[in-house]
């Protein structure tokens, strides 16, 4: 590896992120983010394309009177088009209406766009890219030049490409961005054309890859590694079509495998947090799957991963998990052993010792369960109760005595009825009630906390978050056995709980019960 650059971050979460399908970003959605960025210690944040859409143009106005606190904003937009002078080009006055110091301008590389897009010719585009850049600066702006498709360019006519890259840097660009838009180049191949950039052509230099062939983040760390000092991303590598390069991905990778501090370890430890941030504003669901910060990063099943991650940790964990914000998980499957068991039991507080007969008993029935159908990976909770309850340690806070639930549609062209009848017994007093609901389950679950919270006003406090099911044996068709997991929480917490029956409100009404004991037991 060559000698360690200074590096930047370029943060484009808030204009290449937000075209990611499902995404859409409010003014203020756009807002709350940039701050949190800013507090990452991303060193620029492209705030939008100020032209594209009155969005843009109202957040660029809205930040004129919220500064970052160490960031920069960037205004990101195109060169000017052929037939207007850069005095005249809407796109250019919009980007110097947006008050930034520091100005993104894309300009074409590969030939096939000039030519078929554009429909003019290469000598016209390089006076189109020289003449952009220069009227910018002219108004005192600092502009980073982005080569869009440069890596295509390059492949297609390499003396062409390298030649926009001087009219930009003669023009005086600050720094030259290397495009890989189709997100289709390799990591050896972008290697060989940076080599021959970074010698042909005064830098600095940057690199903005897509992740179209999930090369997006080993790319843009092999650019770094000859000698790009700026690299643009987005957090959970939100972005067109498969997406761009992963910040979350991208920022250890840099600090804690290649050794270059382009954060704090203080803000190195927030990214989990600025990574599940970003995610909940954008109501999208945490890819529990993601390196670093997802929630399986860390996360041990197997026995023998286990039982060596219990004695070191870096047996099976590359870096520690505190470096990310992020935490050691122990999972409970029928593939764990005696050492996941002890591991949760300590979790939980429960004193079990490696010699417990109890743990053989436990392991046995955790294997019968799963067997039947439990999976307590997405429900730790129920888990934790079902060891509390096996060591005698777990009373339950009421009985049930029966319940009903009614399904009723009256009419061809109204909404079912569902309605659920309960009865309970809290300390041998019996509490009877029934209550409406969107369905049997709500209904159930409605009829439920009107029995309880008489007895447990912090009962108000939980809310269903989220009811899964999944059906284990297709082969029955709908008599097939079921498995329903509830996610619940109280504003403050989260957890998991889960049942299993043949009957879907059977295995609604376990996971409901589990839901509601957890809460109860945790306050």
């Amino acid at each position: 590896m060559k000698k360690k650059p200074a590096l930047s971050l370029y943060d484009t979460t808030l204009r290449d992120g937000a075209q990611s399908e499902d995404v859409s970003f409010s003014v203020e959605d756009k807002i709350r983010i940039a701050q949190k960025i800013d507090e990452l210690g991303i060193h620029f944040i492209e705030g939008g394309w100020p032209g594209a859409n009155p969005k843009d143009i109202l957040f660029f106005e809205k930040m004129k009177t919220l500064p970052l606190k160490s960031a920069k904003l960037v205004a990101f937009g195109a060169t000017r088009r052929w037939r207007f002078k850069p005095s005249k080009d809407k796109n250019l006055q919009d980007l110097l209406d947006a008050g930034t110091e520091w100005i993104t301008l894309f300009g074409k590389t590969w030939d096939l766009h000039i030519t078929d897009a554009l429909g003019i010719t290469l000598d016209q585009n390089l006076e189109i890219i020289s003449d952009s850049i220069a009227y910018l600066i002219s108004k005192g702006k600092k502009v980073f030049y982005d080569a869009e498709h440069f890596f295509d360019g390059y492949m297609a006519q390499p003396d062409y490409a390298l030649k926009t890259l001087e009219t930009a840097k003669k023009a005086g660009a600050e720094t030259l961005i290397l495009c890989d838009s189709n997100g289709g180049s390799m990591p050896w191949q972008i290697k060989e054309m940076v080599e021959v950039v970074v010698k042909e052509i005064a830098g600095p230099f940057g690199i903005h890859a897509h992740n179209d062939t999930e090369m997006a983040v080993a790319n843009s760390l092999t650019a770094v590694a000859e000698g790009v000092t700026q690299i643009q991303g987005t957090i959970n590598g939100y972005g067109e079509r498969c997406g761009n390069a992963n910040l979350c991905s991208i920022l250890p990778n840099l600090k804690l495998k290649m050794g270059i501090d382009v954060i704090s370890d203080e803000q190195l430890r927030h990214l989990r947090n600025v990574s599940r941030f970003v995610s909940e504003i954008g109501n999208l669901p945490h890819n529990k799957r993601q390196a670093y910060v997802g929630e399986s990063a860390f996360a041990h099943k197997g026995g023998i991963h286990v039982h060596a991650v219990r004695k070191k940790s870096e047996t099976y964990e590359h870096v520690l998990p505190s470096t990310v914000g992020n935490r050691q998980r122990i999972l409970i499957s029928d593939y764990a052993g005696k050492s996941s068991l002890l591991e949760k039991a300590a979790a939980y507080n429960i004193p079990l010792e490696d010699d417990n007969p109890q743990v053989q008993t436990l392991l046995k029935k955790l294997k019968d369960l799963e067997h039947e159908g439990f999976q307590f990976e997405g429900a730790e909770a129920s888990f934790e109760l079902m060891m509390k309850r096996a060591m005698g340690t777990q009373s339950s806070f009421f009985d049930l005595i029966g319940f009903r639930v009614i399904d009723e549609k009256r009419k061809k062209n109204e909404k079912s009825i569902s309605e659920a009848t309960i009865r309970v017994s809290v300390d041998g007093q019996i509490e009877h009630t029934a209550a409406m609901g969107n369905g049997p389950v709500n209904a159930l679950d409605n009829a439920l906390r009107r029995a309880l919270e008489k007895f447990y006003p912090v009962l108000s406090e939980v809310k269903l978050l989220d009811y899964k099911v999944r059906v284990l044996t297709a082969s029955q068709g709908t008599a097939s056995r079921v498995r329903v997991l509830i996610e619940s929480g109280d504003g403050k917490k989260k957890w998991g709980t889960v049942g299993v029956s043949e009957n879907i409100i059977s295995a609604s009404w376990q996971a409901l019960v589990d839901s509601i004991e957890y809460k109860l037991l945790n306050g």
